[in-house]
């Protein structure tokens, strides 16, 4: 009795991990090529500092997302509206 106990906490346990993973997979894609194609309509090349900062805006950091962007040289307004296209859903 006591086995079929521990392999159905095992089981439920594998099956909350693949469920959390799964989740975790979709919050991830958020939005990085338009936070990039924004950065790049300003005359800005994309560099890994260009992603990296929209990177900061897809986990919520936008006031670190606009810091990177506008010490990439993105101007403060199409630094703001980028970041903040990184949080959302790909289109």
């Amino acid at each position: 009795m006591r086995a079929s106990i521990r392999t159905a906490g095992v089981l439920a346990g594998l099956a909350l991990t693949l469920g959390g993973g799964a989740v975790a997979a979709h919050a991830a894609p958020a939005d990085i090529p338009a936070c990039t194609k924004t950065a790049e309509r300003t005359g800005v090349q994309v560099t890994d500092a260009v992603t990296t900062a929209c990177t900061r805006g897809v986990s919520g950091d936008v006031q670190g997302c606009v810091n990177g962007l506008a010490s990439a040289g993105v101007p403060g307004g199409a630094a703001n509206g980028a970041c903040r296209e990184a949080a959302h859903e790909p289109r």
